[in-house]
């Protein structure tokens, strides 16, 4: 075993002969691509159980053949330019039969998303990135090593599907003082993500054909992950004040509401106090659900915290999301739900079915890490730093672009709107693929509105500018580099 391969190893003696036609007809399928290192002599030795003189001549003759290269210190590696030989193998050897999928694949593979850009830029702009640098390594490592020596001494076996009562009960806490909100830890439930909360909740809530509200413009991954199960989105515009609950009432028989009051993703609005109201009660009489996604609840920078849904008298059909992937890391996979009572053995169940439990390591970690106050410690001081990168994201706008420039959703979160009135919606694309010429990644808003080439087509062009993964320096030169690129544009 190397890396991620395996050599496939074929019956019978192990002599040059055969490592050689193995190690090809990897190469032909695909097995390690152009450019991957092989593994070296002395593994495949013992992979195989033969010398090392064996793998050597092997190795030979695929050099001799040009579908290896070797260098001096180095293990041989694929030729660079066996793509084509790789795709004759294919296509002689093999017919691909078309996928026999259920219902869920087949609406899953239709869903898309947004494009996944792969090459890095000097200075990108993606929102949801936050800063590597920002990571609290000494004090997680010392979270980490206590949870790992207290856990060593137990038996190894599955935990509770529902999460360490340990960490619920520290997220119980911690939620009571950092967003007023009351609960049980019974009440939560530990998934891998928010991503994986909603998901939990589309399969649990929905059946096809049921019919759920989101906003728009919206988290693209929310939307997608309830249409997945069959369900249907109907949209409902936001404003100023968040989403426009007046129009609920002329929506019949939905199921669930999904909608993000503190921070409207993308935009930034705060749902009014008076919104909230008429949305909850909206979720009372309709016998729906609101699932409220409290992504970035912790920063808030020119107005005060504003209280979750879950946290008002009247909230029994609320379920609040949330995550520390904007805290800590996305690459934790952590987050959690608080759900109604009525709900808690539904989610238990299958979050159990899905994947047994959340990783407990990392669960027993950070419950170590918020009953320490280092969590929170830890929040106060990214929430000054990501201040001061926010103010250095807003003045590169007045400098560079002035009263050309629109800069919405600024009062909290991690990511604001600039809207281009030189620009129509239609240009977005254009525009992203200038400034990624110039080494500066931005990215559209359009994608994330229904029917959003027609929307496009009325209003000016928008980009989302995530700030939280850059240095204050490079945020000014991202800004400057922008705005070379879009006087040729």
């Amino acid at each position: 075993m190397v890396g991620q391969y395996a050599v496939k190893r074929p019956p019978g003696p192990h002599g040059a002969r055969e490592i050689y036609q193995a190690l090809k007809a990897q190469i032909e399928d695909g097995v390690y691509g152009p450019s991957d290192k092989l593994p070296s002599t002395r593994t495949l030795a013992n992979e195989f159980g033969a010398s090392r003189t064996t793998v050597t001549a092997a190795y030979e003759q695929l050099l001799a053949e040009g579908f290896i290269e070797t260098g001096q210190g180095r293990r041989a590696w694929v030729t660079p330019t066996l793509r084509v030989a790789r795709s004759l193998r294919q296509s002689s050897k093999r017919t691909l039969r078309t996928a026999r999928l259920s219902a869920y694949a087949r609406q899953v593979t239709d869903l898309g998303g947004p494009p996944v850009v792969s090459e890095p830029l000097p200075i990108d702009f993606r929102y949801g990135d936050i800063a590597a640098a920002d990571f609290p390594s000494l004090a997680w490592r010392r979270a980490l090593t206590k949870a790992a020596t207290t856990l060593g001494s137990r038996r190894l076996r599955y935990q509770e599907p529902q999460g360490s009562i340990a960490l619920r009960t520290s997220l119980q806490a911690y939620l009571w003082r950092a967003r007023s909100l009351r609960c049980s830890h019974e009440q939560i439930i530990i998934v891998n993500g928010s991503q994986q909360g909603l998901d939990l909740c589309a399969r649990l809530l929905l059946d096809p054909g049921d019919r759920f509200v989101i906003e728009t413009p919206c988290y693209w991954a929310a939307r997608h992950v309830f249409e997945s199960v069959g369900a249907s989105p109907q949209f409902v515009p936001v404003d100023e004040e968040g989403l426009r609950t007046e129009i609920l009432e002329s929506i019949k028989k939905a199921r669930l509401c999904y909608v993000t009051p503190s921070h409207q993703f993308p935009l930034g609005h705060v749902l009014s106090a008076s919104r909230r109201a008429q949305l909850l009660r909206w979720a009372s009489n309709a016998g729906a659900y609101i699932v409220e996604d409290d992504y970035d609840g912790e920063y808030r920078y020119d107005i005060q915290p504003i209280r979750p849904l879950h946290a008002f008298d009247e909230a029994a059909h609320v379920i609040y999301l949330g995550t520390i992937s904007k805290t800590l890391s996305p690459l934790l996979r952590l987050g959690y739900l608080v759900l109604p009572p009525e709900l808690v053995d539904a989610f238990r169940a299958a979050k159990r079915l899905t994947d047994r439990h959340s990783p407990t390591l990392e669960q027993a970690a950070l419950a170590e890490f918020i009953q320490s106050g280092a969590y929170e410690r830890h929040i106060r001081k990214l929430r000054r730093k990501n201040a001061q990168r926010r103010a250095a994201l807003l003045d590169a706008f007045s400098e560079y672009f002035g009263s050309a420039v629109t800069v919405q959703g600024s009062e909290a979160g991690l990511h604001v709107v600039a809207w281009f009135g030189k620009y129509s919606s239609t240009q977005e694309e254009q525009l992203a693929k200038k400034a990624r010429s110039a080494g500066v990644g931005i990215y559209p808003i359009s994608e994330l509105y229904e029917h959003w080439r027609a929307v496009a087509a009325k209003r000016r062009a928008g980009f989302v500018f995530g700030y939280a993964a850059l240095e204050e320096r490079d945020i000014r030169q991202g800004v400057a580099r922008l705005a070379g690129a879009l006087r040729t544009a």
